[in-house]
């Protein structure tokens, strides 16, 4: 790429009024990492800023904001430096987990410190005694967020594509490595550094998530129903999704190489193609006028297809060769129909070529087989799958003399990765739901209440999907694993507004009702934070000029949104409406000698 821009400035130099614009599988490959390096050097920075600004409104606490960034930092140095000893190389998607680990660090410093700066300013609690609390109450949820978040990013290995394997084992090895740090070294910090915190009344509390819990308590019934109507609405546009991925489009018009390409399209010819390789099964066998004509009937077929822009084969060399050999009577130009004829005529052609110019583009060495290259107007994949779906029947039942052979390009690559990949993604996205319904059913001791959890969990994403069928209606390569990564993001609001509740039911005797407004007075905040934190994140990521970051940046945005609406308005009216039958004035000692400190 260097080499051609270089060339064409001096052609831009010599003669001003040219214009010069550079197009190809050679562009293409290289605007992939150049717009990964630039979404690196602005979003990167752009979401730093974002979450520094956001903990410090929402915490106003310097010191506890300054450490969570140092948290933020020390998972990513982890985990891009375990990469780095594994031998993960960086690909567009993968060079997108720095941004992504940058998010999700800030779940579990932010839960922490909810609590720490709660018992110090309104249970006038020393620093260590708040912080053995904090920890107390928080390590099992922490701990569970982060195994679940893991899994849902490892599940990223049932992907077609290994860049994804990548981004997901990054990302998994930094949601480890934040746990580790801020169980450890973020506490530890907090201690050590001096902190000035008034403390105050109980009475002084903000009393936001309580009035909100309120609302949720009084209003269950309407809550449970509308959202139910929600969720079923917005879940039943999931099939107006239809695949469609066009890899030019990956890119926006601020960068060169889509600009260049939209001309070219536009003015010359098409970047899409599909390449042939028609083999005739033995030396100089190209030469036999059966399988030539078989050539050439396959490439008229395709030249009848709407989407084909032009058709290159050796047929037409052929068939112009015999009319400028018969004074270029129209009425020869057609195919020779003797073997040695098309022998001489090819050999002519090739003697005649300039210097250094052959056939091998057309042809293989030993003349036993022939290229057909197929130029197409852009496609989505489900028109190229089409295409090359009728293309590989006509062969079957015409092509005889070289029945098998399969079409083979870029185009045909991202439109089989992106076909794949859903499928195989939604395997992936059943067996990490299974583990992680499996882990919190043993964590919780609660087989209802695991059970239970795998509604927040599975509704959001089916929710952002059915509104990007709503509003969008395609979904490419970058788009179908966001499910899969975002099951072990949204699991996370979850697991805390669960373990909250069991333990106001298990340790404080409370009734469903009240432990709704016990899990909303001591969670809720913090949930509403680390929410705002990964939307802000993810929406800043939606501005890329790479779709394959941008399409994932939104939707994901989007899910996480829907998440917590979820686990706000839905999960609460779902627990009291299936513990309504209970004696909620009590609950069984042995439930409550169960809980682990």
């Amino acid at each position: 790429m260097v080499f051609a821009r270089d060339l064409a400035e001096q052609l831009r130099a010599r003669d001003p009024d040219l214009e010069v614009r550079l197009a190809g599988v050679a562009m293409m490959n290289n605007a992939f990492p150049e717009a990964s390096f630039n979404d690196t050097q602005t979003l990167v920075p752009a979401m730093f800023a974002v979450v520094i600004i956001t903990l410090a409104l929402m915490l106003r606490f310097v010191t506890g904001t300054v450490l969570t960034v140092l948290v933020i930092f020390f998972s990513i140095l982890t985990a891009m430096g375990l990469a780095g000893w594994l031998g993960i190389r960086l690909t567009p998607p993968s060079s997108t987990a720095p941004t992504i680990i940058l998010t999700l660090a800030v779940a579990n410093c932010v839960h922490l410190l909810a609590t720490f700066l709660y018992q110090i300013r309104y249970h006038a609690s020393n620093k260590v005694e708040a912080m053995v609390e904090s920890l107390r109450i928080n390590f099992q949820p922490i701990f569970l967020t982060s195994i679940t978040t893991a899994i849902g990013f490892l599940s990223m290995n049932f992907s077609d594509a290994p860049p994804f394997h990548d981004l997901g084992n990054i990302v998994a090895m930094s949601v480890m490595a934040a746990f580790l740090y801020s169980v450890t070294i973020f506490p530890a910090l907090l201690m050590v550094l001096p902190i000035r915190i008034k403390a105050r009344l109980e009475q002084d509390a903000p009393h936001t998530m309580d009035r909100f819990a309120e609302f949720v308590v009084r209003r269950r019934q309407p809550l449970l129903w509308g959202m139910g109507i929600v969720i079923v609405g917005l879940v039943s546009f999931l099939p107006q999704n239809e695949l469609n991925d066009e890899f030019v489009k990956y890119f926006d018009e601020s960068i060169e190489f889509r600009r260049d390409t939209d001309y070219t399209v536009e003015h010359l010819t098409g970047t899409y193609f599909i390449d042939y390789s028609l083999e005739a099964r033995e030396s100089g066998g190209i030469s036999d006028p059966a399988f030539l004509a078989n050539v050439d009937d396959f490439a008229n077929w395709w030249r009848e297809q709407p989407e084909v822009i032009h058709v290159a084969t050796l047929t037409d060399i052929l068939k112009r060769l015999n009319k400028n050999l018969h004074g270029d009577d129209s009425n020869w130009y057609r195919l020779p129909t003797e073997r040695d004829l098309a022998a001489q005529y090819l050999l002519l052609y090739e003697m005649s070529l300039p210097y250094g110019l052959d056939l091998n583009d057309r042809l293989n060495v030993d003349k036993s087989a022939t290229r057909v290259s197929v130029t197409l107007i852009n496609l989505s994949t489900t028109q190229a799958l089409e295409l090359e779906r009728c293309a590989a029947q006509w062969l079957t039942e015409n092509g005889h003399a070289f029945s098998g052979s399969k079409g083979s390009s870029p185009t045909i690559m991202f439109s089989h990765i992106g076909a794949r990949n859903i499928r195989s993604m939604l395997l992936g996205t059943a067996v990490a739901l299974v583990l992680i319904s499996m882990i919190l059913i043993v964590a919780l001791r609660s087989p209802k209440i695991g059970l239970v959890s795998m509604v927040p969990n599975l509704v959001p994403a089916g929710m952002a999907f059915g509104l990007w069928g709503l509003l969008v209606g395609q979904i490419g390569l970058s788009l179908s694993v966001v499910a899969s990564m975002t099951l072990g993001i949204v699991v996370d609001d979850t697991v805390h507004f669960l373990s909250k509740y069991l333990r106001a039911r298990r340790e404080k005797g409370f009734d469903a009702p009240n432990a709704v407004r016990y899990a909303f007075s001591t969670v809720g905040m913090a949930l509403w934070i680390t929410s705002l934190v990964l939307i802000a994140g993810f929406g800043i990521l939606s501005f890329s000029a790479f779709e394959l970051n941008s399409g994932m940046g939104l939707l994901t945005a989007i899910t996480i949104a829907l998440a917590l609406a979820a686990d706000f308005l839905f999960l609460p009216p779902l627990l009291m409406k299936l513990e309504e039958k209970k004696n909620e004035a009590t609950v069984s000692a042995g439930a409550a000698d169960a809980v682990t400190p």
